[in-house]
C-alpha cells in the first residue's frame, strides 16, 4: 500500500511563477514515497492503538522508520481519511442492506394483501414505489460505484475494465486439467491423472481459529507486502552473484548474507530473540509436468497437501485475497496455513501464517511467493518447540518443450528454537536438508515422475492368480498406495491434538507413541496406537534403502514375517529409478496363507521411504481389477530414510557421487532411520494406552531395531 508523504491538501509553501519546469516535475516526483512493509506494519500497530500521535510520538517514529517527521504526520492523516471513507462505505452497505430489506418486506406485503382484499376493491398498484424517477436514481448510484471500482481495479490490472474483454466463467474439472497438463496427444504423450489427487474444493475447511474479519485496508496492506515480496523472490531466483555464492563444501548455493542485508535493507529480525537462526537455501531442476498444472497444485492449499505428504503435514486456504485475473491463476493473493514437517517424532512440526502470490511473468513462466504474515493468535506457538518467519520464499516456473517445466526453488526463513534440538537431528536441521530448497526440489521431481508414469502402457512383472492388472487397476493400485503413503506420513506427526508420549527409558533409543481414534473408513475401526522411533546408522542411505526394499532380506527384520521367505508377486514401477515401485509381496506363512503385502518405496535425493501394510487377498483383487480402492482399510508401518546432515567436503562428495551415482544427496555419511508401527489395540472408542500395550510395541520396535543392526553389521551399543 502507498500513501502520500508529502504534501496532501494545503499545500507546503509558494513558488514563485517563474520556477523551471523541470524543478515542478522534480517536486511532484518527489511528492510520493514508497513505503517498505516494516514501516507500514509499524505505522498500522500504532494506528489502532493511537489514530492522532503526538509531536513526541512522530519524532520517535522517525527515527525509529528512518522517515522525515512530515511524511509520518501526512501518512497518519492520509491514513485517517482512508478509515473515515472506510466507514462511510460500511454506513452506506448497511443503509442499503436496510433498504433492501424493508423493500422485500414491502413486496411481500403487497402480494398477501392481493389475496385477502375484496374483488370490488381497486387493485394496489406498484407505481409508486417502482416509479422510473427512482430506477434512474438508483442507476446513477451503481454506476457511480462501479466507476470507484474500476479506478481500484486499474491500479492493479493496469489498464480501465472498459478495456478488458469480457470474462466467461471458466470451470477447471479434474478432466479438463488432466487433458491439459501435457503437450501432445499423441499415444504416448504424458498426461495427469489427477484422479490421485483431490480436486478443487469450492469450500474452505474452517479451523479452530477466530474469525479474521479482514478490512479492505488489511487487504490492502496485504497486497502491498506481497508485492514487494514477489520483486524479491525474482531477484533471489535470477541473481547469482554477489547475492549467491557457491560453497566449498558441496558446492551448494548460499546466501551472502552482508550483500543480502545490503541489497534489501530491514530494520532488524521478525523474531525478537537472539537465538534466531536464518536457513537460506536455493535449488533447481527439470520436472515432468507442465508450468499450469504446476501452479494449479500449488495455488490449491489440498492438491498442496497432496502433492507434499513427507513435507506438509496440514495446509489451509485462510482466505481469498484477490481471485485472479480472467479466471486464471495470475494475481491470485491467499492467506494461507500450513504445517511443515521432517518423517521423525523428534522434530517439531513448523506453524506458518503466510501470503502466497502468483504471478504470470512472461508468456510461459510463473513466480508464486510466500512470505509470513503475523496474525494475532495467542496459542500460535504454544504447542511447538520453534517459531518461524518465513521471509521471501517460493519457485520460478518455466515451460519447456514437451510437457516439462524448469523449477526454481528458494527458501529463506528465520528460525527461533525455543528448546534444544535432539542431537540426532541437530545436524539434518542446521545443514539445511530438513526443509530447504532441495527437498522441494527431489520431492517435485519424484512426485512428477510418479504421475507420468500412469500414462506407461506397461504391465506388472509379475502377475497375482493370473490376473495382469490393466490400466485402470493399475490406476486403483496407485491409488491405493499414495493413500497408504499419505496415512503413514500423517500418523508420523499427528494432529488434531494428539501428542508423542515417551514411553520408553530401557532401551538405548527412546520410543514415543500416540493414541487415535480411526474413523476413517479406509482404516480399521477402532483405537490405534502409533509407535515411533529414530536411530542413527554409520551406513549410507542409499545402502540402507536397498537392504529394505530387496523382499530377499525381508526376514532378517520383519518380526511379523517369522523368518520366513517373502516373494514379490506384482510389481508396478513409480518412476525410472528402480526402487521407485509399488509391490505386493507374499510371505510363506502357513498361517497367514490369505494376507498379502502391500509396500511402496521411493527414493529422491532427500531421503527415501519403504511403506506396508498387510492387505487380504480378496481387497488386492478388487483394486487390481480396477474397482474403487478407497474402503479397503489399511494400517501402514515401515521406514523413513534420511541423511545425517553430516558434511563433507566437496572432493569426498564427488568421490561418493562417483561410486555410487543414486546416492541420496550426494553424501555418503550415516543415515537417520524412523520405525514406525501402527497397531490396532481394541475395537473400543474408549481404550487406553494399557501397560500391555506398551510392552507390545517396545518389544516389536526394540526387536526390528536390533534386527536391522544385526543384518547391516551395525554395533547394537
Amino acid at each position: 500500500m502507498e500513501y502520500g508523504s508529502g504534501g496532501g491538501g494545503g499545500g507546503g509553501g509558494t513558488s514563485s511563477g517563474g520556477d523551471d519546469p523541470r524543478d515542478a516535475a522534480e517536486r511532484r516526483k518527489k511528492r510520493y514515497h514508497r513505503h517498505t512493509a516494516n514501516q507500514i506494519q509499524r505505522l498500522e500497530a500504532i494506528f489502532k492503538e493511537c489514530p492522532h500521535p503526538d509531536e513526541k510520538t512522530r519524532l520517535q517514529l522517525s527515527r525509529d522508520l528512518g522517515l522525515a517527521p512530515r511524511q509520518i504526520k501526512f501518512w497518519f492523516q492520509n491514513r485517517r481519511t482512508q478509515m473515515k471513507a472506510q466507514h462511510e462505505r460500511a454506513d452506506n452497505c448497511a443503509l442499503r442492506a436496510e433498504n433492501d430489506k424493508i423493500r422485500c418486506e414491502n413486496i411481500a406485503i403487497r402480494e398477501a394483501l392481493k389475496n385477502v382484499i375484496c374483488p370490488s376493491c381497486p387493485p394496489v398498484t406498484e407505481d409508486s414505489y417502482f416509479d422510473e424517477q427512482k430506477l434512474r436514481i438508483e442507476n446513477m448510484q451503481l454506476k457511480e460505484e462501479l466507476d470507484k471500482v474500476s479506478s481500484i481495479a486499474a491500479k492493479y490490472i493496469g489498464r480501465p475494465i472498459s478495456q478488458l474483454p469480457p470474462v466467461q466463467p471458466i470451470h477447471l474439472s479434474s478432466l479438463d486439467l488432466s487433458m491439459s497438463s501435457f503437450v501432445g496427444h499423441g499415444p504416448n504423450s504424458l498426461d495427469l491423472d489427477l484422479d490421485l489427487l483431490p480436486g478443487s474444493s469450492l469450500t474452505i475447511p474452517s479451523l479452530a481459529f477466530c474469525s479474521l474479519n479482514l478490512s479492505d485496508m488489511d487487504k490492502s496492506l496485504m497486497a502491498d507486502i506481497a508485492g514487494n515480496a514477489m520483486e524479491e523472490l525474482i531477484r533471489l531466483v535470477q541473481t547469482n552473484e554477489p547475492l549467491w555464492m557457491k560453497s566449498a563444501i558441496d558446492g551448494k548455493d548460499v546466501l551472502n548474507f552482508q550483500n543480502y542485508d545490503r541489497i534489501f535493507p530491514r530494520a532488524n529480525s521478525h523474531l525478537k530473540n537472539h537465538n534466531v537462526r536464518i536457513e537460506a537455501s536455493r535449488d533447481s531442476g527439470v520436472v515432468i509436468m507442465n508450468g499450469l498444472a504446476l501452479v494449479d497444485m500449488f495455488m490449491d492449499a489440498n492438491k498442496w497437501q497432496e502433492f507434499f505428504p513427507t513435507i506438509v503435514s496440514k495446509a489451509r486456504t485462510l482466505e481469498v485475497i484477490s481471485s485472479g485475473v480472467m479466471g486464471s491463476r495470475t494475481s491470485t493473493l491467499q492467506l494461507m496455513y500450513e504445517e511443515l514437517q521432517v518423517l521423525s517424532p523428534l522434530v517439531p512440526t513448523r506453524q506458518l501464517y503466510f501470503l502466497r502470490f502468483c504471478q504470470q511473468i512472461e508468456q510461459s513462466s510463473w513466480a508464486i511467493v510466500d512470505v509470513s504474515y503475523d496474525i494475532t493468535q495467542e496459542n500460535l506457538y504454544s504447542s511447538t518447540s520453534c517459531k518461524v518467519h518465513r521471509l521471501p520464499s517460493g519457485c520460478l516456473i518455466q515451460d519447456m518443450p514437451n510437457g516439462y517445466s524448469k523449477v526454481t526453488w528458494v527458501e529463506h526463513v528465520e528460525v527461533e528454537e525455543k528448546g534444544i534440538i535432539h542431537r540426532l537431528c541437530r545436524d539434518l536441521i542446521h545443514s539445511g536438508l530438513a526443509f530447504g530448497a532441495e527437498r522441494w526440489v527431489g520431492t517435485l521431481q519424484r512426485v512428477c515422475e510418479k504421475y507420468a508414469c500412469l500414462m506407461v502402457n506397461s504391465n506388472p512383472t509379475h502377475d497375482l492368480g493370473g490376473v495382469i492388472p490393466s490400466p485402470e487397476g493399475k490406476r486403483s493400485m496407485m491409488k491405493l498406495a499414495k493413500r497408504m503413503v499419505s496415512n503413514f506420513c500423517a500418523s508420523i506427526n499427528p494432529s488434531n491434538g494428539h501428542q508423542w508420549n515417551t514411553i520408553s527409558g530401557l532401551n538405548e533409543f527412546e520410543v514415543r507413541a500416540t493414541l487415535q481414534k480411526s474413523t476413517d473408513p479406509g482404516q480399521p475401526n477402532g483405537v490405534i496406537i502409533s509407535a515411533a522411533t529414530t536411530i542413527w546408522l554409520p551406513v549410507p542411505p542409499q545402502n540402507v534403502f536397498n537392504f529394505f526394499r530387496d523382499e530377499r532380506n525381508r526376514p532378517q527384520w520383519d518380526v511379523l514375517s517369522n523368518q520366513n521367505p517373502v516373494q514379490e508377486v506384482a510389481h508396478i514401477a513409480n518412476g525410472s529409478h528402480p526402487g521407485n515401485c509399488i509391490s505386493v509381496l507374499r510371505a510363506y506363512n502357513t498361517s497367514q496363507n490369505n494376507m498379502l503385502i502391500l509396500q511402496e518405496s521411493c527414493i529422491d535425493s532427500s531421503g527415501a521411504l519403504v511403506v506396508y501394510s498387510p492387505v487380504d487377498v480378496p481387497a488386492i483383487n478388487i483394486a487390481m481389477s480396477g474397482e474403487d480402492p478407497t474402503y479397503i482399510p489399511l494400517l501402514p508401518s515401515g521406514f523413513t530414510i534420511s541423511p545425517d546432515g553430516h558434511q563433507l567436503d566437496q572432493d569426498a562428495a564427488s568421490c561418493s557421487s562417483s561410486s555410487n551415482a543414486s546416492t541420496i544427496g550426494g553424501r555418503s555419511g550415516g543415515s537417520l532411520i524412523t520405525v514406525v508401527f501402527q497397531i490396532l489395540v481394541s475395537s473400543l472408542p474408549s481404550a487406553k494406552m494399557s501397560p500391555e500395550s506398551v510392552n507390545t510395541v517396545n518389544n516389536l520396535i526394540g526387536s526390528t531395531v536390533h534386527q536391522i543392526k544385526a543384518a547391516l553389521n551395525c554395533s547394537t551399543s
